[in-house]
């Protein structure tokens, strides 16, 4: 591989993850990101998103339970673990914390072009004043040619792109009529296995 990959995400994969975050606004949230090779190697197709965690984001037993489960789902559609979403409890926090570095490392392992995705609480709240930018609401961070994880970017969107340019006005669309108190993630699922994690009603 030639350099530092490119990184595409379907607008609903973006949009679940950041629900997430909302939902759970003064909590640590994390989630892990599906997706495959395209292109001539170099291109990461981040497909789908599972929300992971709000409460239990540091305990082990539960996350190998829930990546167990996620990876055998995905396993049949052609998709694998490709990247890492996080969001820290202080809206001022803009560090990679340890917990996002172990997970994200783990997942590393097994996919050397794994996408470390932090939530830009700046960025979010200027597009819920605004609702002009159409730039990821996120941070890019990669660890291709690093052994620490890294900015991409000096606005960390150079190397990351939505499939959907209005992926922004919908999420606004979605965040004013309240859908993010729809969102189910595993914590959830973990205490009451009848609410499905798969989130099959969001976007109907």
């Amino acid at each position: 591989m030639g350099g530092e990959s490119n990184y595409e995400i379907h607008q609903n994969a973006y949009i679940k993850l950041i629900l997430h975050a909302l939902k759970h606004k003064t909590s640590s949230v994390n989630g892990v990101f599906l997706g495959r090779i395209s292109g001539n190697g170099d291109n990461v197709e981040i497909v789908e998103s599972v929300p992971l965690f709000h409460s239990q984001i540091g305990l082990l037993p539960p996350l190998e339970i829930s990546l167990i489960m996620i990876e055998e789902y995905y396993a049949d559609k052609g998709l694998s673990i490709v990247g890492y979403f996080h969001a820290n409890e202080r809206f001022d926090d803009f560090e990679v914390g340890n917990v996002a570095k172990n997970i994200g490392d783990h997942i590393y392992k097994y996919f050397p072009q794994a996408a470390l995705l932090l939530l830009d609480n700046k960025k979010l709240e200027a597009l819920l004043k605004e609702g002009k930018d159409r730039s990821p609401v996120v941070q890019l961070y990669t660890k291709e040619l690093s052994r620490s994880w890294k900015l991409v970017g000096a606005d960390a969107s150079g190397s990351l792109k939505i499939k959907g340019p209005s992926a922004n006005i919908v999420l606004l669309d979605y965040i004013s009529s309240g859908k993010w108190k729809d969102i189910v993630d595993f914590d959830d699922h973990l205490d009451d296995i009848s609410k499905d994690w798969l989130n099959p009603e969001l976007f109907k």
